[in-house]
């Protein structure tokens, strides 16, 4: 019976919001994972839903992370729907050295200036102390580089979703999101899935 109030509280205390941007989160991640052109409009409709509840909890870095993932998601739509004539579906590529090293600068310029520059935006205009600001910024960082990854169909994207949904997961829960802390436990084993999924796919383009 503990287990069942403790549901109802949970179901009472969690928006509507937050519910729809779960499950339209959860869907068009599964839908990326199998390769569907159909995550990116369901992709569009979440990273909105997350914009308005980022920035209602205190998570500013998220609520840019979205806005940009918003915009990204529009170009991802765009880039898959460039197929080869020969091709039934862009292909997966593989991360480049460049790619990486480009990757890894970029995590490590993005943190501190944008855990920095959270906390002094906060501060200035009264608005709610950002919430974790340098673990914050570097998941968005993380997350930039990853998005970039998957509306290229770049394989190694799943590895950095994995990487950072674990962290989330942890950030969440501490934030009181427990809807969204599930979202990213299940994102977790799709990110898994993903990998292994388009790996397959890539060795039969390469074979």
């Amino acid at each position: 019976m503990q287990i069942i109030h403790a549901l109802q509280d949970w179901w009472h205390q969690t928006s509507w919001i937050e519910i729809a941007g779960v499950t339209t989160g959860l869907l068009c991640v599964y839908l990326a994972s199998i390769n569907n052109i159909w995550n990116w409009p369901i992709a569009i409709i979440s990273t909105a839903l997350y914009v308005y509840i980022f920035g209602k909890t205190g998570f500013y870095a998220d609520m840019l992370q979205y806005i940009y993932l918003f915009a990204t998601s529009i170009y991802g739509w765009y880039f898959w729907s460039k197929h080869p004539n020969t091709e039934d579906k862009t292909p997966i590529a593989r991360a480049t050295k460049k790619q990486l090293l480009i990757s890894a600068i970029i995590i490590i310029v993005v943190t501190p200036v944008l855990g920095y520059t959270l906390i002094t935006f906060a501060a200035a205009l009264h608005y709610n102390p950002p919430a974790y600001p340098y673990i914050d910024s570097f998941c968005t960082a993380c997350s930039l580089v990853a998005q970039v990854f998957l509306a290229r169909k770049v394989l190694e994207n799943w590895l950095i979703w994995f990487f950072v949904d674990i962290i989330y997961v942890v950030v969440y829960f501490k934030k009181h999101l427990e809807a969204t802390a599930f979202m990213f436990t299940i994102l977790i084993i799709i990110a898994a899935f993903g990998y292994f999924d388009w790996k397959k796919d890539y060795k039969k383009q390469t074979a």
